[in-house]
């Protein structure tokens, strides 16, 4: 596929990497050269260096050939612009945006073939805030993805001692949770894969992935760790999109507080909520967080700009008593650096809004991507379609399959029914099938298997 990407910032350069490794034809465009210099010496893709809605630079881009244009400057109104031009001078067939002010994604008629011609909207603010909103709601969770409009879930706990399955084979798992449905796609031990079988025995620090219908996380989630209350009480650093959107989420089911250091911003926002308080100071006040009951907290979410005082005001608040601390940090070398040891969990907006772009990268009915695990591993939900002829996984049992390496198909979803599959679980027409992908080098191959080959009848 042939896919020109507009702009080159942290959601920019985390895409075409995911699409590098894959076999796509990339081309970045940005105006700052230096960036796509550093773009161009890591992977194999073109760059133009100009204004990203300019004819002249898609034309040098290959816009006239293009399957897709990706528009993802920090300019709503370039990548609106962007869109329009690839639509009326090179009939680009597939044009995403992303656009963050709420002021344009709530006017949808702005954007139709008479407006605006963008077929898909991405907004990173709101991506990252249901992230967190569903880790906020299924304590000790670390990741929770949806399927199947929320359906099924995949979730990663970390295993701890203590847990009733730890130090147990999973093969006893089905008996441990009666009636309860669930299995479990991959655990991560450390550095490594393991792709579970019966006799896998399951150590603490794993963090284990597993899928199941969203009535039944908190019941499995008990047997990898000793399961924690709902989170009640949440305090938010940073009142900006995103820790306002998360506030909003959340003000009716918890006691929210928001400390914002702008005072205009603090006052405009605090006219925004009924219940929620907002604060006036610096995060990483040892005092003000004490005065704020810092150590009867449940979660503390650090959604500032800066990566660095994210980090300093979660280490501190970890350190007061904190249940969990959670911190959003742009730069990935920094998310490797903190995670586990000095914060709980560390959210990548760019690895929490690459799932919605891939989604429509993918050949074959491939309706929903997440990435897993900074970007290593990805699950998908992909429709089978065709009768037995034309597709390779159509009135097949999973054990027919030949799936890739470290593949592993977790769920079904059958019009409202969802299936928890077993080895001799058969795949019909229109199944959403929700899967783990652990090597993204076999991403390819898995699409290929949704592919429906029309020549057969």
């Amino acid at each position: 596929m042939k896919i020109i990407i507009l702009g080159a910032g942290q959601v920019g350069a985390s895409l075409a990497a995911n699409l590098c490794s894959e076999p796509n034809d990339i081309t970045v465009v940005d105006l700052n050269p230096t960036t796509l210099h550093h773009l161009q010496d890591r992977y194999d893709l073109r760059t133009v260096v100009g204004h990203a809605a300019h004819p002249d630079v898609l034309l040098k881009a290959g816009a006239q050939d293009a399957d897709m244009i990706i528009a993802i400057t920090n300019s709503d109104e370039i990548n609106m612009v962007a869109c329009q031009v690839a639509y009326t001078l090179f009939q680009t067939p597939t044009k995403i945006a992303r656009i963050r002010e709420n002021q344009y994604q709530k006017r949808k008629e702005l954007f139709d073939a008479a407006s605006f011609p963008i077929d898909v909207i991405i907004s990173p603010e709101q991506e990252v805030t249901d992230y967190i909103k569903n880790l906020i709601e299924f304590p000790g969770s670390i990741q929770v993805v949806d399927f199947a409009n929320g359906k099924v879930q995949l979730v990663a706990a970390r295993a701890f001692y203590g847990g009733p399955l730890v130090g147990h084979r999973l093969a006893e798992l089905p008996e441990q949770l009666n009636d309860v449905e669930t299995r479990v796609t991959a655990i991560f031990r450390r550095n490594d894969v393991i792709i579970p079988t019966g006799d896998t025995v399951i150590e603490a620090g794993d963090d284990v992935f597993f899928i199941a219908a969203q009535k039944n996380i908190r019941a499995v989630m008990s047997e990898f760790r000793k399961i924690d209350g709902p989170n009640r009480n949440v305090i938010i650093a940073g009142g900006g999109n995103i820790g306002l959107r998360l506030a909003k989420a959340l003000e009716d089911t918890c006691n929210i507080r928001i400390i914002e250091s702008n005072s205009a911003r603090a006052h405009k926002i605090s006219e925004s909520f009924k219940r929620a308080f907002v604060l006036l100071g610096d995060a990483a006040d040892e005092d003000l967080l004490r005065e704020e009951n810092i150590e009867n907290t449940d979660v503390f979410c650090a959604l500032t700009n800066a990566d660095e005082a994210n980090i300093i005001s979660s280490m501190l608040a970890k350190r007061l008593g904190a249940k969990t601390v959670m911190a959003l940090i742009n730069r990935a070398a920094y998310v490797d650096l903190v995670q586990r040891d000095i914060i709980d969990i560390a959210i990548s907006p760019q690895q929490a809004t690459i799932g919605s772009l891939l989604a429509h990268v993918r050949r074959g009915d491939v309706v929903k991507v997440h990435s897993l695990r900074g970007g290593a591993a990805e699950a998908m939900e992909a429709i089978a379609h065709g009768n037995a002829r034309q597709s390779k996984v159509v009135g097949r049992k999973i054990d027919d399959l030949k799936l890739p390496p470290g593949v592993v198909i977790g769920a079904i979803v059958r019009k409202e029914k969802v299936i928890v599959v077993h080895h001799d679980t058969l795949i019909v027409e229109d199944d959403h099938v929700i899967l783990v992908v652990t090597d993204k080098r076999h991403v390819s191959d898995v699409e290929k298997l949704f592919q429906v080959n029309l020549t057969s009848s």
